[in-house]
């Protein structure tokens, strides 16, 4: 590797962000420290104090008047860096693990490739604060790549195929995005979707619009609408193996086990070959056969889950099948292994709940 690091421009586009922006751009600065880099922000029309907060960090700001398209203000953001290696990131996303030295091995072995960072994505769900982690495209070359898609934007070859290389690089980040209020959640989901069906009726044979529609009423927890679109979208002839359709997969069986539509979610058995290579799909099994009262079925997914290494959702793999595994013994009459089930969930909330109800 060369001593020498390439410098890389790191673009953000914003508006309205002023709650984020300290946290947001001190995390940058911190973890970034002594790492040649410049800092590219874009206005889409900010009323608030974002300028003000944004101008205590870096002179590049730049205006770009906003024309519900998402690709475009990211392109523009992509032609006012003065570096060819772009990150982009969005101001709800605080750096929280980083190691920028580590971008130039990427630069140097893999210089036609898509550096994609690991976000931990927080939401509210039953009351406590959860996780669930994606990868993300965010490290590229701007003479190779540029956005595409008015909404959800995606990162394309500018020329030749899209089957490009993806390179995991050394960068964790922390996404609050879904943490407003419910009148903030609107907003954004209102904006999402005109965005979204706009996009679906130029291209009504897309899986992903159905997918990214049906997350947006997964995060207003309407779960009729969510049911809808993920169905829809899995009508499709889609990849198992594709992250979104994984995640889609997952919602879809969620919100069926909301609505309390069990026969339905059990059809899952029919994709189980498919899907249960990862601990959410083993757990979320092991809820399905639950609530449809195959005690044995479940507890055996339950265990499975825990095998697991990792999980997209945080406690698929640990306290989430192991509080599952509690509460069946607590039913069955098996107080003690209950308990010492409901103490191996470490602070996770409905299990300190059990343990306050059996002391």
């Amino acid at each position: 590797m060369s001593n020498k690091l390439t410098p890389i421009s790191i673009c953000v586009i914003m508006k309205n962000e002023e709650k984020h922006m300290d946290a947001f751009l001190s995390s940058i600065q911190k973890h970034f420290e002594g790492y040649p880099y410049e800092l590219v922000l874009v206005d889409t029309g900010s009323t608030d104090n974002t300028l003000s907060i944004a101008q205590k960090y870096t002179e590049k700001i730049f205006h770009f008047t906003w024309i519900n398209d998402f690709s475009a203000a990211r392109n523009f953001s992509l032609s006012c860096a003065a570096n060819d290696w772009i990150l982009v990131l969005d101001c709800d996303e605080y750096v929280i693990e980083a190691t920028p030295s580590a971008l130039q091995i990427m630069i140097e072995k893999y210089p036609d490739s898509v550096g994609m960072l690991s976000r931990r994505n927080h939401y509210e769900m039953n009351g406590t604060d959860s996780v669930y982690t994606d990868d993300v495209e965010r490290f590229f070359n701007r003479k190779l790549y540029h956005y595409e898609a008015i909404i959800h934007e995606q990162v394309r070859r500018i020329k030749g195929p899209d089957n490009f290389p993806r390179v995991a690089i050394p960068l964790v980040v922390d996404h609050c995005g879904y943490n407003g209020t419910y009148e903030d959640l609107c907003k954004k989901v209102e904006r999402n979707n005109t965005l979204l069906l706009q996009m679906l009726e130029e291209n009504p044979n897309d899986p992903y619009l159905y997918f990214q529609l049906g997350q947006s009423y997964n995060m207003l927890h309407d779960d009729e609408k969510a049911c809808y679109y993920y169905g829809k979208g899995l009508e499709f002839d889609v990849d198992p193996r594709a992250e979104y359709v994984q995640m889609m997969v997952i919602g879809y069986g969620y919100a069926l086990l909301h609505l309390e539509r069990y026969d339905e979610a059990l059809l899952f058995e029919n994709i189980y070959e498919d899907f249960a290579t990862g601990a959410d799909f083993v757990c979320l099994m092991g809820l399905i056969y639950l609530r449809k009262g195959m005690i044995v079925q479940a507890m055996t997914e339950f265990l499975k889950a825990t095998t697991f290494e990792t999980a997209r959702t945080e406690g698929s793999n640990s306290f989430i099948p192991t509080f599952n595994m509690g509460c069946v013994n607590e039913v069955l009459g098996d107080i003690e292994t209950a308990k010492a089930l409901y103490k191996k969930c470490g602070d996770f909330k409905p299990a300190l709940d059990r343990l306050k109800e059996l002391v």
